[in-house]
């Protein structure tokens, strides 16, 4: 283990996205400090499906995943997980809200998460794209051949694993505040239902179409 990591662990602003990490030996210890964010490309253990797993199902696996895993217990890298990041990175440094894809509604929600200046507590940076991430998967992915490819890609394994379920999960450090993470994405549901709400309402003849 590298010396300077005791004396500094942390390398990156809650507040901003992270610009340098810790590179691990194969040991999974800290040697060296790396530009750039790390890639989720650790192995984590995934719970065989309820039913045999389709061809396809071995498209995102690593050779090294692939000869870890056994009839048992299947493990799968996380580069799915990179996809997504990577998609909603490009999304994100968009200038113009007007090329987000997303209603007006989101645009000014996004806006104020990420530029506003909060007197106290503001959200971090993991917080926010936990938020973005479920907001481009519901609202954006749809509009590219690459985010239908990743929507694709999740519902296979939701089915896969749950059938009949459909199931997104966002992961957060313990800490991390995903408590406040429901919130945003409870005021995001509630913005854009109650504008739903708003445009029945005012259509002509609505209350003759209940």
């Amino acid at each position: 283990m590298a010396p300077l990591f005791y004396s500094q662990p942390i390398l990156n602003s809650p507040y901003a996205p992270p610009t340098r990490h810790w590179e691990l030996d194969e040991h999974r210890q800290p040697v060296r400090i790396m530009n750039g964010r790390r890639r989720a490309d650790f192995i984590t253990p995934i719970p065989s499906p309820a039913r045999q797993r389709r061809a396809t199902g071995d498209l995102f696996k690593s050779k090294a995943a692939k000869a870890i895993s056994t009839d048992v217990q299947t493990y799968e890298d996380n580069e799915l997980i990179n996809s997504v990041r990577a998609a909603v990175e490009k999304w994100r440094a968009l200038p113009d809200p007007s090329q987000w894809k997303v209603t007006p509604e989101t645009a000014r929600l996004l806006t104020h998460w990420r530029t506003h200046d909060f007197p106290g507590i503001r959200p971090f940076f993991c917080q926010i794209e936990a938020a973005e991430i479920a907001i481009w998967l519901s609202e954006v992915a749809p509009e590219y051949a690459e985010g239908r490819r990743i929507l694709e890609r999740i519902a296979q394994t939701s089915e896969e694993a749950n059938p009949g379920l459909a199931r997104i999960a966002l992961k957060l450090a313990t800490g991390a505040g995903k408590t406040t993470v429901m919130a945003m994405l409870i005021a995001w549901q509630t913005v854009i239902e109650s504008e739903i709400v708003k445009g029945i309402t005012s259509c002509p003849n609505s209350s003759e179409h209940g």
